[in-house]
């Protein structure tokens, strides 16, 4: 039975970083997968940013969904860096909406412990958002890991991973939907590289046993 895959993201990019491989497995099988970007994503990096870069950077995501096969991508456009501004209850609330409106199987989204506080409290609204006594509750959550603020996380317990997902067949197609995002890619050695992206899939490989490999973390599972 096919099913309906959520992912969850603070950022545009984020969606790709963490879970571009997994996301293309899930369309090869048929699956339906839908993406919802919290974050507007950008100001906080750019002094004289503009609404114009704002929807430079939207039309990157939806280039880079269309690579890899969403069939739907939202937007909410909360403050850059700044989702603490907001009450912890408004951003649930807006997950939850998707949540009930997908009703999806399975979601991925950040790791609760990572650098960015968008992530953690991204990670804090979905699992609020999914708590088991919502009729709409997904049947397993997982959390990725993003370059640039999942390892350089130096306070909390660490990313580790129990889930090894096989991406050798689909690395080449994450790394073309990455490349939509023209103004978020950098050159190595920055992690959110090509090449950094690739030395990740190929580490997490070596601790299974496989030569790509996108990890996560088994937040739950109901059967």
């Amino acid at each position: 039975m096919n099913k309906k895959i959520l992912i969850i993201a603070a950022h545009p990019d984020d969606e790709i970083l963490g879970a571009g491989g997994v996301i293309i497995k899930h369309i090869k099988n048929n699956d339906e997968v839908y993406c919802l970007i919290l974050g507007e994503g950008e100001k906080s990096r750019v002094q004289e940013s503009s609404e114009e870069k704002i929807f430079e950077l939207h039309n990157q995501a939806r280039n880079a969904a269309k690579i890899i096969g969403f069939k739907e991508i939202y937007f909410e456009n909360l403050p850059d860096n700044e989702f603490d501004s907001i009450s912890l209850l408004k951003i649930t609330k807006k997950v939850e909406r998707y949540i009930n409106k997908i009703q999806p199987d399975i979601v991925y989204t950040h790791y609760e412990n990572d650098l960015n506080i968008d992530h953690c409290l991204t990670f804090q609204a979905v699992i609020t958002a999914c708590r088991p006594c919502n009729n709409n509750c997904p049947k397993e959550i997982y959390c990725f890991e993003v370059l640039s603020s999942t390892e350089w996380q130096l306070q909390g317990e660490k990313f580790k991973p129990n889930v090894y997902i096989n991406i050798e067949n689909e690395i080449e197609g994450k790394i073309q939907a990455l490349q939509a995002y023209a103004s978020e890619l950098r050159n190595y050695p920055h992690p959110r590289s090509e090449e950094g992206i690739k030395i990740l899939a190929k580490y997490r490989g070596l601790e299974c046993g496989k030569k790509c490999v996108e990890a996560f973390y088994l937040v739950r599972s109901i059967n």
